[in-house]
């Protein structure tokens, strides 16, 4: 390992092990101004340092103390999430004239790739300096009917840690057709990692239109327009504005859990997104080339034990899940999810930090 000043930019140590007794590392890149601990568990984001205002470093997402915490169903904290991020209608689809059925992990659908998706997954780590900073390559096989899913996949998910941005680069290809719907499950607090809730924070995304959905969180295939309701942000405004106006599902708490469709060109990357927290001046802007995003305000969230003693309640957190939209295989007319042979998956994201 070679230093940067006073910063080792790459550091592994060992996170404990499955109940199955496989090893997990954990690899914090630090550059002198950001550091991220990736874990080789699920790809998992368990800590992201960065300054505030006055220049003190915090960390600023949610997470758990030990592997056995983020083997259990939950919250998918920092996960990576795949084969298929979000929903797909009662776990159902079908492709080529075949059908495929799948678990169904949430109500009768099937979500975040099922049972064990990627987030349940030991990752192969390839950690390097790059010219712009350290990396980490995360590589998975994902073989032909894990989960239901077919052809044989391979994912690589790169996270590199530039002076002020946190880049995840996915790639991916098949030996069959298959949906592939890759992203990040990051829960953000930009005051103090979730010892309070968001709805200070003030958040703008780059969006005209959303993908109402049914009683199961599953899109009607409408793509309504948000100015004028709840989930217009396209200036911006604290997150609890209208919060307790919204509910994803009858029955459901209060709060956020809809794919919003962002402006701009499909597959280059733009702006998708710029959340700001008051007191500790922390901006985080979010980047992408996916055509959508899943704006979550940690609505399940009551009273999980968290990192260091914390306890996390409903909306202490929120995530920007950059993905394709939910159910898409079920609706021709959204943007395609399906990978083939010769094909090649690619998408990314950048978490940009800085000071309002």
């Amino acid at each position: 390992m070679s230093h940067l000043g006073d910063h080792m930019p790459i550091e592994k140590k060992p996170f404990g092990a499955t109940k199955e007794g496989h090893p997990v590392d954990a690899y914090t890149l630090t550059n002198g101004n950001l550091s991220a601990t990736i874990l080789t568990f699920g790809g998992t984001i368990t800590e992201l340092i960065v300054p505030d205002k006055t220049g003190t470093p915090g960390d600023v997402v949610l997470g758990f103390d030990s592997v056995s915490d983020y083997e259990k169903p939950g919250p998918y904290f920092g996960s990576l999430i795949g084969r298929v991020g979000n929903r797909i209608a009662k776990g159902r689809f079908t492709l080529d004239g075949k059908t495929y059925s799948l678990a169904t992990n949430n109500g009768p659908n099937h979500l975040h790739g099922g049972l064990v998706g990627h987030d349940k997954r030991i990752w192969t780590a390839h950690p390097s300096e790059t010219p712009v900073g350290p990396a980490l390559k995360l590589s998975l096989h994902d073989a032909a009917g894990t989960e239901g899913y077919p052809g044989n996949v391979q994912v690589e998910v790169t996270y590199t840690l530039t002076r002020d941005t946190l880049r995840i680069h996915y790639s991916a290809v098949t030996d069959a057709p298959t949906p592939i719907n890759l992203t990040n499950h990051t829960y953000f607090n930009l005051k103090d990692a979730g010892k309070s809730d968001i709805l200070g924070h003030t958040l703008q995304v780059n969006a005209d239109a959303f993908t109402p959905v049914d009683n199961t969180l599953i899109p009607t295939g409408e793509i309504a327009a948000i100015k004028g309701t709840a989930i217009d942000f396209t200036s911006p405004k604290p997150i609890g504005k209208d919060l307790l106006a919204m509910h994803a599902a009858p029955g459901d708490p209060p709060g956020y859990d809809h794919n919003i469709i962002l402006r701009g060109p499909k597959g280059q990357l733009a702006h998708c997104a710029t959340a700001t927290e008051p007191a500790t001046g922390r901006k985080l802007e979010v980047w992408t080339t996916e055509p959508g995003v899943q704006f979550y305000t940690g609505n399940f969230l009551n009273g999980i034990l968290g990192k260091h003693g914390t306890i996390y309640q409903r909306h202490h957190g929120f995530c920007l899940e950059t993905q394709h939209f939910p159910d898409s295989v079920n609706h021709p007319h959204f943007p395609s999810t399906i990978l083939k042979p010769g094909q090649k998956y690619l998408s990314t994201t950048e978490f940009r930090f800085g000071i309002a």
